[in-house]
């Protein structure tokens, strides 16, 4: 089952956002066909490959860089301020790609052995994984999997369950879940990804019929005891590692449109105005109140996530409690980001309509992330009732 691992990409040893600066030419430049074709273009992912950012969550017998939570948002950000779908699909991978701790050698080696592997997965356990010799029937229906089209697997996240449909039951009587990790090919896509923003991540549906999968492809995320990997990066459960690169994707769109606002009032003078934009005592006053709005919410966000890794690098267990922290910083900085943009995209005044200037896209592709459940207003519920002491939900904690 192993692939060889002369198809492995090399390690360069060049940092996390040097990597991103060297891709980002190929990415200003497919900036149109990403939203025109709803998919990263080849271009995009050649580079994207040829500077290993897919792996940067992988394990380091894979060639990857078990990069802290905290950096995978850093990179995000720095890609988002150029692309929001680029970094979306990279986010949506890191949490994939994780799943290669937790699978056998061989079996880690066939899905991410080659150069141009990437993972990704729809949202929910809806299908149902039947018993049988040697692993399970996979069957089931899946949307929003962030970069499908570029995927080489796809991942079913299942209710496991016998031949006559009855659940399976671990040792404390709870119905046992697992994802099975099968080729793309294998799956049925639907074409529904026709969307206001975020258009090119492509996060299509797609749909598995009686598909027999090895127990060796199948893994449980959430069991612990199942990681082959010391790295603190895999005693994160992917709910908080997807918090903290989305609402990387979050701050970056908002850097780019606050640094877009900041060119264009360079040279733009409002029809009727007194003053150029850059010499209105207005928008000096709006855009210093923007940039703070966005610093707290970055300073929130990154500080949060630095000393959590740190805690737990240093042997602290991940507590409910700094996961309340992590929702509660992350889903502040995404709705944080999303004003910012709405604000920026007003202050453009009549630029901020047209598809040629960069506000449009970055107000659609803002209102799409906040619109994802890490964004969801509900998760300020959720940790207001931890900080009671009431019962909370915390799947998503």
């Amino acid at each position: 089952m192993a692939t060889p691992n002369a198809q492995l990409p090399v390690r360069d040893g060049n940092d996390h956002l040097a990597r991103v600066a060297a891709v980002a030419p190929a990415l200003r430049e497919a900036l149109s066909t990403i939203d025109a074709e709803r998919e990263l273009p080849a271009s995009v992912l050649d580079a994207l490959h040829a500077k290993r950012l897919f792996r940067l969550s992988l394990t380091k017998e894979l060639s990857g860089d078990e990069l802290a939570p905290y950096q995978l948002a850093e990179v995000t950000e720095a890609v988002a301020a150029i692309d929001a779908s680029t970094a979306w699909c990279l986010g949506q991978g890191f949490g994939c790609a994780m799943s290669a701790a937790f699978l056998a050698e061989d079996a880690a080696s066939q899905v991410f052995g080659s150069r141009d592997a990437v993972l990704a997965w729809g949202a929910g356990v809806q299908g149902t994984a039947t018993v049988t010799d040697g692993g399970f029937q996979v069957s089931g229906t899946w949307r929003f999997a962030s970069g499908s089209k570029h995927a080489t697997w796809l991942g079913a996240h299942c209710k496991v369950v016998h031949a006559d449909g009855s659940p399976v039951l671990d040792a404390v009587g709870r119905a046992k879940n697992r994802t099975a990790l099968i080729p793309r090919g294998h799956a049925q896509m639907a074409d529904d990804w026709h969307v206001l923003g975020l258009r090119g991540t492509r996060s299509e549906g797609y749909t598995f019929s009686e598909e027999f999968v090895h127990e060796a492809l199948t893994l449980d995320r959430e069991d612990l005891s199942t990681c082959r990997s010391c790295s603190p990066l895999y005693a994160f459960p992917t709910t908080n590692v997807y918090a903290m690169v989305f609402s990387g994707v979050a701050l970056g769109v908002a850097r780019g449109a606050l640094d877009d606002l900041l060119a264009l009032a360079t040279h733009k003078r409002q029809r009727g105005a007194r003053s150029s934009m850059r010499d209105s005592a207005v928008f000096q006053t709006r855009l210093a109140e923007l940039e703070g709005m966005w610093s707290s919410a970055k300073a929130f966000q990154s500080t949060v996530a630095r000393q959590t890794y740190e805690d737990v690098a240093g042997g602290v267990s991940l507590s409910l409690e700094m996961r309340a922290r992590i929702r509660l910083s992350t889903t502040w900085a995404i709705n944080q980001a999303r004003d910012v943009v709405g604000e920026v995209y007003r202050l453009a005044g009549s630029n901020a309509i047209f598809e040629a200037e960069p506000f449009e896209r970055r107000f659609r592709d803002i209102n799409a992330v906040s619109q994802q459940v890490q964004g969801r207003h509900t998760n300020f519920e959720t940790v207001g009732r931890y900080m009671l002491g009431h019962d909370a939900d915390t799947l998503f904690m």
